[in-house]
């Protein structure tokens, strides 16, 4: 009862870009937690379709005319979407490594960390 009502409860505080900073965590820890594992472990296939259903809904929502976010801001996430398909599909075949996936992960973080200056 009470893991519930503490989730409850973040859902509450947590602002939208807490969320994506939460859910690209977890993602990314995932694929560092795997990275060396071989290509075909269910681990390895599980944290590369998660990063890519991220990423997809990323696209996706940039993809849509009420989005909010900057044109050149929302292209550039569509660009990056695009991107770490086509590498997911590398990494897969064992032609290039997850590294690459984290670091970009981390660099998205990084911007998401960062608070907007108070008005």
């Amino acid at each position: 009862m009470s893991l519930r009502a503490y989730s409850n409860a973040q859902r509450v505080v947590e602002t939208p870009r807490d969320t994506e900073y939460r859910l690209f965590a977890e993602i990314t820890r995932r694929l560092i937690e795997v990275k060396d594992l071989p290509r075909h472990d269910n681990g390895v296939i599980e944290a590369i379709h998660r990063n890519k259903r991220l990423w997809s809904t990323l696209m996706a929502d940039c993809s849509r005319d009420g989005n909010s976010l900057p044109e050149s801001t929302r292209a550039s996430i569509i660009s990056l979407a695009l991107w770490v398909d086509r590498h997911s599909s590398a990494v897969m075949r064992g032609q290039e490594s997850v590294d690459d996936l984290v670091a970009v992960n981390r660099t998205i973080m990084e911007g998401l960390a960062q608070r907007p200056a108070a008005a």
